[in-house]
């Protein structure tokens, strides 16, 4: 039995999928964080939050790595860490520096603090020849408008240090461009309270559908679990509005994809100790690498994974953070498809209902989670906003996706918002 050291988590799925994979590989662990009521007022009601199964919560300046560091070498002393982890974003490189100091298995730091920074990875990775859009970082506004000049509208805004979509637009002139800098100005500390860079990441704007390569590096080997499609809403910002695994692609594609994403870790020196989540464009010039998130993949596309193969990408990320091999090993589950979609809130105000739920218990649907109504919801602008979602599984080939549209169907066709 092992002990893991949690370093912060997103209060998402990954909160639940992340403790349970721990202890179902019969493992232990103790959460560490700098704001315990954060978890707490995301938990089920009536329920604990699942990261409160820890065997010990301790509380520390997760945001300040200069002291965080030297009080983690104390609580090993202590309590005895096997690995550290964690899949919140924000506090990947944290938890890969905090594993690097006690000399447990983890992924090189520097290569993590590249994935996790935008601008970082867009130099890295035209320094090695990987393809993406062209682009330009800059924090005056004189740089920045004569960047996007020199690029083209239209382009894509992002901030370099943000999760989610938060921020990430698309702008078609220099107006709306002033615009999103404004926005971006305005939001200068993290939901975490971690300051943030004021540099603007301007891209190309690529054309194509989008879909993400998940992959487990070991023992500097990197395996391909597979290729899943992604369904972007919600104009000019980039919302997921559904994913599908696997992604229907012919095999050519599919090659020219995985090797894309396989140069792209390669370039950032993500081939130990690394579940991947690596995005990319399908342009009519060919692949482009949006990102590389060096943690298994949010939106529960991992669970899209373990349904169709019967891999459990959470129970792998836990295996490499210990230093051992995972087990990657395929079962048929009967599914050779699996959907997600997400119930996105168009305008601002009251929920008040939705519509249609009864087909929900049909045996393809695999999970459905809503909103109650009199929630408090927003026009979404990125991944946060959602108001529910619903997965359904197919046997015979690549129709969860069409499944899962027409449920969303039937609820919007209900849904009320004042």
């Amino acid at each position: 039995m092992a002990h893991l050291l949690v370093v912060e988590s997103w209060v998402g799925s990954m909160s639940r999928l992340l403790p349970r994979a721990i202890q179902e590989g019969g493992h232990t662990f103790t959460f560490l964080t700098r704001d315990l009521h954060h978890y707490l007022r995301t938990a089920p009601e009536g329920a604990a939050h699942p990261l409160l199964g820890a065997r010990n919560v301790v509380t520390a300046d997760t945001n300040d790595p200069a002291s965080l560091l030297p009080y983690v070498e104390r609580l090993h002393e202590v309590l005895g860490f096997d690995g550290v982890l964690t899949s919140c974003d924000y506090y990947l490189p944290t938890a890969a520096l905090a594993a690097e100091r006690l000399g447990l298995p983890a992924p090189d730091a520097e290569a993590v603090r590249n994935a996790c920074r935008k601008d970082a990875t867009r130099r890295v990775l035209d320094e090695a020849g990987v393809p993406g859009p062209r682009f330009a970082v800059h924090e005056e506004w004189a740089e920045l408008a004569a960047a996007a000049r020199d690029i083209g509208y239209p382009l894509v805004v992002k901030p370099v240090d943000l999760c989610a979509g938060m921020l990430v637009r698309r702008v078609d002139d220099e107006a709306q461009l002033a615009a999103a800098v404004r926005a971006m100005a305005d939001f200068p500390v993290n939901a975490r309270g971690q300051r943030r860079a004021p540099a603007v990441l301007l891209e190309e704007l690529l054309d194509g559908p989008e879909v993400s390569v998940e992959t487990v590096s070991h023992a500097g080997a990197v395996q391909v679990v597979g290729v899943t499609d992604k369904s972007i809403g919600g104009a000019p910002a980039f919302i997921e509005t559904g994913h599908m695994f696997p992604a229907a692609l012919p095999a050519a594609e599919a090659e020219d994809v995985v090797r894309t994403a396989l140069d792209a870790l390669k370039a950032l020196g993500l081939t130990e100790g690394v579940v991947a989540h690596t995005e990319i464009k399908l342009t009519s010039a060919g692949p482009r690498v949006v990102e590389v998130n060096p943690r298994p993949a949010g939106n529960r596309i991992t669970e899209l994974v373990r349904h169709v193969t019967g891999t459990d990408l959470v129970a792998a990320f836990v295996d490499v953070s210990l230093g051992r091999a995972p087990d990657l090993r395929r079962a048929d589950t009967g599914l050779r498809s699996a959907a997600i979609g997400f119930l996105v809130p168009e305008t601002t105000g009251t929920l008040v209902r939705l519509g249609d739920t009864g087909l929900w218990n049909e045996p393809d649907v695999l999970e459905a989670e809503l909103a109650e109504p009199g929630r408090q919801v927003r026009a979404a602008g990125s991944n946060n906003e959602y108001l529910g979602h619903v997965m359904a599984g197919d046997t015979e080939g690549a129709g969860a996706r069409d499944r899962v549209e027409g449920l969303l169907a039937a609820l919007r066709s209900g849904l009320v918002i004042r």
